[in-house]
């Protein structure tokens, strides 16, 4: 998954130079929950989905990389790798959100991410994003993914057209991080050593 990853978002970035690299900002991840959550509760939120997590055996969940995906913004889409949602990373989606629940906040502001857009729209539709998660993106709406960059979106149309060759992979880890631009894994809260 990461070299399939690294080589869409090299792709990407020719379409779209001023998008984002696959970097220590930018880590090639798939999202069980995004949330707001109060500074003062982020320890307490670490020790609850840990004990999910460390329960879970991440590590050894069978995940098949099946397609591209976008989700449109002003302009550029946000594009990624799609995983089929199987049973077992359902569970788990769902397990991490009810141990997270106590501690999640309606929505949050901007400085809760590492960075601001450079253009308003796209910080607006972040926060929306996130504050709409568990209702728009969690359970049977669970599309598992892999970001990997952003480009126009009539490129990203033709793009996910093409053939896409499926393939297996397992997750390495878990972490917690706070988001970043476009909703990247930009500043490691919290990591698992899942082995």
């Amino acid at each position: 998954m990461l070299e399939r990853a690294e080589s869409n978002n090299a792709r990407l970035r020719q379409a779209y130079p001023s998008g984002f690299a696959l970097d220590a900002d930018h880590r090639p991840h798939i999202t069980l929950l995004q949330c707001f959550v109060a500074a003062k509760d982020l320890e307490a939120l670490a020790l609850a989905t840990g004990d999910v997590i460390l329960n879970a055996k991440v590590t050894d969940l069978p995940l098949w990389a099946e397609r591209y995906y976008y989700t449109p913004g002003p302009g550029v889409g946000l594009a990624g790798i799609c995983a089929r949602p199987t049973p077992e990373l359902l569970r788990l989606q769902a397990d991490v959100i009810a141990a997270a629940a106590p501690f999640m906040a309606p929505t949050g502001p901007i400085e809760a991410f590492t960075a601001r857009h450079d253009n308003p729209a796209f910080d607006a539709a972040l926060i929306d994003y996130v504050a709409a998660f568990v209702d728009h993106h969690a359970g049977a709406h669970f599309n598992p993914h892999v970001s990997t960059g952003v480009a126009p979106t009539d490129y990203l149309d033709r793009m996910i057209a093409e053939p896409f060759p499926a393939f297996a992979f397992a997750p390495a880890g878990a972490a917690i991080f706070q988001l970043g631009p476009f909703g990247t894994a930009a500043r490691l809260l919290k990591s698992w050593d899942v082995t």
